[in-house]
């Protein structure tokens, strides 16, 4: 792991139906550079690539896996297992995340990234909404690495804010620290990002609710 990362030139937009979430990610978010707040479905936002929370083995049988599915058809689903088996031997952990094609024009790519195990469990006692989302844009520099510029920009829902019981204030929270970490970690590989999010926030569950107006990961020393 190393430090100071420079952020990307990368559009981030988030979008979700729930107005709740984006009120709260317009709250966690108020003075983040480069991203972009809309209500409404990921569907109908024109980006190169869109994150879909997911589940380990990639089943996209509900929430927004499902609906993206019946959206780009039953081969994505294949697409995303076939790359869970030949990167991850056919399960994908909570902070790791594959991107692949999407056969078609918008978006170009989908990244699915676990928020969960098993379909619709709840994580809503989990930190796994900051790792997923951390994974997502894991991904992403990856892709980017294989071949500079394919994705310039991005879609991500409320991770975890529907099947997975995360409130819409929790999930903001943790997507913000999720991004603000990638932003200023670079990780060697996807175990590393899982150590480092973890080592960051453990002794977040010591943080009443009702004082988390923004996580804010815990300090630590600069290498």
């Amino acid at each position: 792991m190393t430090v100071n990362r420079m952020p990307p030139p990368l559009k981030v937009v988030l979008t979700d139906i729930n107005a709740k979430v984006v009120e709260a990610w317009q709250a966690a978010f108020a003075d983040t550079p480069g991203i972009e707040i809309q209500r409404g479905s990921i569907l109908d936002r024109r980006v190169d690539a869109w994150v879909s929370p997911t589940n380990a083995r990639g089943r996209m049988d509900g929430g927004v896996d499902a609906i993206i599915k019946r959206h780009l058809g039953a081969g994505i689903q294949l697409r995303v297992q076939r790359a869970i088996r030949d990167e991850f031997g056919g399960r994908l952990p909570v902070g790791s995340a594959v991107c692949v094609p999407s056969g078609a024009t918008n978006p170009g790519f989908l990244i699915s990234t676990p928020t969960m195990e098993q379909s619709s469990q709840d994580v809503s006692e989990t930190l796994n909404v900051a790792l997923a989302c951390a994974a997502a844009f894991q991904a992403i520099h990856l892709q980017n690495e294989r071949a500079p510029g394919s994705v310039g920009s991005v879609a991500l829902v409320g991770m975890g804010a529907a099947t997975g019981r995360v409130s819409p204030r929790v999930c903001a929270n943790l997507m913000w620290t999720g991004y603000t970490l990638f932003n200023d970690f670079s990780f060697r590989d996807y175990d590393d990002l899982r150590d480092t999010v973890v080592a960051q926030l453990d002794d977040i569950e010591n943080v009443p609710e009702t004082e988390r107006v923004r996580i804010r990961p815990p300090e630590r020393p600069r290498r």
